[in-house]
């Protein structure tokens, strides 16, 4: 059955089986040119495991359609709706420059944040002080609020790009990402109590964690071959986020991070009990996959972690995020530079303060990482 559409080709949507993979719809429309003729033109919108329903698939033609229709768009109303499908198809596109976990946390703001409210809005009906307002009622912490602030901002700037709008009001929209109150930070003592409660593999990927700072895609991403022992360091290579690999956060996180003894003796004790240890093979592997996948972040943190934390004593809240703060704060007390801090943190900013042109040696990285083990064992 055809969905019909008023203001835009109609064209038509088929399924066309794959003898590999998942079958796919098929968008298939007729285009007129200068010279009067019409020349039939088709996409692949994505599998059947993409858009398991009809109507699914057709609200993914919707937005192809704006750009079929570019002319016949720029002067016509656009809800934010039908700006946001767009903005997913092309900005979210699993072939855009995005982190697969940026594309999710985009996703998941615009369907549970954004769209509830602001569907039906004509994207120039919409005012910054009603948008305040609506920032305002919801029960998020600031850092949520201004996420969701900056991708609606987002919107616009992609509407503004095809000429479908010529400002973007969420400019001016106040919102501040400050957070009410601190994130809990570990003691070394809460870590030493921590890593005697763990079992392996866990004790060693939390061990990792609070000494280099890894975030959790960059640490459950580790494979044997990034890590080199002769010399005590490790390459940061790709990022995991929901069992697919990706580029890491930033350029700056792709640094090499020196490893404390404590952390290579660890890793070679793991190394030598694991059923996976060839190069290619994940540090953390799930047994469950039988190694072709590594443990879920969430799964160790539920399972093993936090459970060990009680056991400990521990009250704070705790995260795989937790170990990073940890790192940084015990860093800064323990007497590091502030640039020694930063390359290990792998953090681009601030340029100024932390000396655009000052470069902290390796050793120096060592000594701090190396105090910092000090503290846990």
């Amino acid at each position: 059955m055809r969905h019909k559409r008023t203001r835009y080709q109609h064209g038509s949507l088929t399924i066309e089986k794959r003898n590999n993979g998942s079958d796919v719809w098929v968008y298939r429309w007729r285009e007129v040119g200068n010279d009067g003729r019409k020349t039939q033109r088709k996409q692949i919108i994505g599998t059947k495991r993409d858009y398991p329903t009809e109507t699914a698939a057709w609200k993914a033609v919707e937005a192809l359609q704006l750009d079929i229709n570019v002319d016949a768009v720029s002067s016509a109303p656009m809800t934010i709706r039908q700006l946001a499908e767009h903005y997913c198809l092309i900005e979210l596109a699993a072939t855009s420059s995005k982190t697969p976990r940026t594309r999710e946390v985009y996703q998941q703001h615009i369907d549970s944040h954004i769209l509830p409210r602001w569907a039906d809005e004509k994207i120039g009906r919409v005012k910054a002080f009603t948008v305040e307002a609506w920032l305002k009622s919801l029960p998020y912490a600031p850092a949520t609020k201004a996420k969701s602030r900056n991708i609606l901002s987002a919107l616009y700037q992609h509407a503004m790009r095809y000429g479908w709008a010529d400002r973007n009001p969420i400019r001016e929209v106040r919102q501040s990402s400050k957070r009410v109150q601190e994130p809990d930070v570990l003691t070394p003592a809460e870590v030493s109590a921590l890593l005697t409660e763990l079992p392996e593999p866990s004790r060693t990927s939390v061990l990792i964690a609070a000494t280099t700072g890894l975030r959790r895609g960059e640490l459950f991403g580790l494979k044997w071959g990034d890590v080199d022992f002769a010399n005590r360091k490790v390459h940061i290579v790709r990022s995991m986020v929901d069992q697919v690999a990706g580029e890491p956060k930033t350029v700056g996180s792709k640094r090499s991070l020196p490893l404390p003894l404590m952390v290579i003796e660890a890793l070679e004790a793991w190394r030598e009990v694991t059923l996976y240890r060839a190069g290619d093979d994940w540090v953390f592997a799930s047994d469950y996959h039988l190694g072709d996948k590594p443990l879920w972040p969430n799964t160790v943190l539920v399972r093993h972690v936090k459970p060990a934390a009680e056991r400990a004593g521990i009250t704070k809240q705790i995260g795989w995020h937790s170990f990073r703060r940890t790192l940084a704060t015990l860093l800064d007390s323990s007497g590091a530079s502030v640039k020694t801090t930063q390359e290990l943190m792998r953090h681009a900013s601030p340029v100024v303060t932390l000396g655009t042109y000052a470069q902290a040696v390796t050793a120096d990285k060592r000594q701090a990482q190396d105090r910092i083990a000090a503290m846990y064992a």
